[in-house]
C-alpha cells in the first residue's frame, strides 16, 4: 500500500478529541504512516510541536521523509514504554496538551507478506513490529511448550480451542519447523472444529501470537500512567483500540484514574480528598457508516477520551 493512501482511523474524531491548540505540544504514540500526524500538524502554528514514536523502522523512515523540513515535528524510534522518557528529555513533562495512542498493527504492516502479520498472505512467520529486535513468531513457536502456546492463544486470542491448536502446532513442528504464515494458518484451520461466521479460523491465533511476540498489552499498561504524568491540566488522552483486551485495559485505567485515591470503604472522605487525575470525556466512539464503507478495517475500532484534571 502506498504510504499516502493509508487511511487513518477515526481521523476527524481524534482531532476533535485532542481539542487542538495551535501552539500546543502533542504526542502521537504510533506514527504508522502519518495520517493522524498530518492532521495534527495541519492545525498547529509555527510554535506548535508534535513528537511521534514508532518502533517499526519502516514507519520511522516514512516519518523522516515526509516531515524532514518541518521544524515542528520530531520522530523517535521506540515502543510505548519509552514515551515518558522521550517527553522528559524535551522538558515537556506536565506540559503536553494531547496524546494519541493508536493501538495494534497498521495496514502497511498487514499488507506486506514479508512482515508475517497476516494469514491472508503467505510469507515468513515473523510478526515483530520491530523486525530488528526480539524473537519472531516462528522462533517462539519453535521453542515454547505446548502449555505456553495454549495459554497465549487462550489469554490473548480468547480462543476456546486453544488446547487443540497448541497440540496441533507441537505435532506439526516435530515434522518440520513452522516458518510461514500459510502453514500456521492451515494447521489452525485443521485443528478448529467449528467456524465463526465471517471470520477465518486463524484470526484469533494470529492475534494472540502477535500480541505476545510484541508484548503489546504490557506496553499499553506501561504507557498509560506515563501519558497521564506527561499531560498538562486540561490535556487530552485519546486511545484507539481494536479488540476487547486492549479496550478493557484502557477503560479500566480511565475508570480508576477518574475515581481517585483508594480509601477503605467505611472511611468518610470528600470528593476533593479522592484527587482523581482524569475525567472520561463522552462515551466511546466508533466509526460511522461512511468510514466503514471506505475503510472496512476500521470496523472494530473504539476511541476513548480522557482529560487530565490537575498537575
Amino acid at each position: 500500500m502506498d504510504e499516502l493512501s493509508h487511511r487513518p482511523v477515526l481521523l476527524q474524531e481524534v482531532l476533535a478529541a485532542l481539542s487542538l491548540r495551535s501552539g500546543g505540544i502533542y504526542v502521537d504514540g504510533t506514527f504508522g504512516r502519518g495520517g493522524h500526524a498530518r492532521g495534527i500538524l495541519e492545525q498547529l502554528d509555527p510554535q506548535g510541536h508534535l513528537l511521534a514514536l514508532d518502533r517499526d523502522p519502516q514507519a520511522v523512515a516514512v516519518a523522516r521523509a515526509l516531515f524532514a523540513d518541518d521544524s515542528r515535528f520530531e520522530v523517535v524510534r521506540g515502543q510505548y514504554s519509552m514515551m515518558g522518557q522521550a517527553i522528559a528529555d524535551r522538558g515537556w513533562t506536565g506540559r503536553v496538551n494531547g496524546i494519541l495512542l493508536d493501538l495494534g498493527v497498521s495496514s502497511p504492516q498487514l499488507d506486506d507478506p514479508y512482515r508475517g502479520f497476516s494469514f491472508r498472505h503467505d510469507g515468513p512467520l515473523d510478526m515483530r513490529m520491530d523486525p530488528e529486535s526480539g524473537v519472531s513468531a516462528a522462533q517462539w513457536l519453535d521453542g515454547a511448550t505446548e502449555a505456553e502456546i495454549a495459554r497465549v492463544i487462550r489469554d490473548f486470542g480468547e480462543e476456546r480451542f486453544s488446547r487443540r491448536i497448541a497440540r496441533a502446532i507441537c505435532a506439526e513442528r516435530v515434522r518440520e519447523p513452522i516458518v510461514t504464515t500459510a502453514r500456521l494458518a492451515r494447521i489452525v484451520a485443521a485443528a478448529v472444529p467449528t467456524r465463526e461466521p465471517g471470520q477465518d479460523p486463524a484470526t484469533r491465533t494470529f492475534q494472540a501470537i502477535r500480541l505476545h511476540v510484541n508484548h503489546e498489552l504490557d506496553e499499553l499498561r506501561a504507557v498509560l500512567p506515563q501519558a497521564v504524568n506527561a499531560l498538562a491540566p486540561g490535556g487530552r488522552l485519546a486511545v484507539i483500540s481494536f479488540h476487547s483486551l486492549e479496550d478493557r485495559i484502557v477503560k479500566d485505567f480511565i475508570r480508576v484514574e477518574a475515581r481517585g485515591d483508594h480509601f477503605p470503604p467505611d472511611m468518610p472522605v470528600s470528593a476533593e480528598m479522592l484527587s482523581p487525575r482524569l475525567r472520561a470525556v463522552g462515551r466511546l466512539i466508533r466509526p460511522g457508516e461512511q468510514e466503514l464503507r471506505e475503510n472496512p478495517r476500521a470496523r472494530s475500532a473504539i476511541l476513548r477520551i480522557a482529560e487530565k484534571l490537575h498537575g
